[in-house]
């Protein structure tokens, strides 16, 4: 599960801000995670949990938002979100164009916010 080491990268992520801002507990952990970005969000938060029983971070809550899918179309640039993120199942909702899409939103990862004091 590759999600552990994700959970680890954040937390030290996190840990180096608390020491650069004086910071001694965090409460809750905002996650952006793109529909494309190959992580699970529900084992994404068990690592957290298991990672954060005890130390600095412990009892803080991560929270996992899922960023859609958002293609624009190759063809005709109209701009959608597929059902699925599997590429031939991802046609163009106006044309049906199922190659040559560009990737607007989906794929990024990135801490939003942090509540800590």
């Amino acid at each position: 599960m590759h999600e552990m080491s994700i959970a680890q990268n954040i937390a030290s992520i996190i840990q180096d801000e608390m020491e650069k801002n004086g910071l001694t507990k965090v409460s809750r952990v905002v996650l952006k995670n793109g529909r494309l970005a190959g992580v699970v969000s529900d084992s994404l938060a068990f690592a957290w949990e298991v990672l954060t029983k005890t130390g600095p971070l412990a009892g803080s809550v991560l929270v996992v938002e899922e960023i859609p899918l958002v293609l624009k179309c190759g063809a005709c640039q109209h701009e959608f979100a597929p059902d699925h993120p599997i590429s031939h199942l991802m046609p163009c909702t106006a044309c049906g164009e199922q190659l040559g899409h560009t990737v607007l939103s989906g794929k990024e990862m990135y801490i939003d916010s942090i509540d800590a004091e």
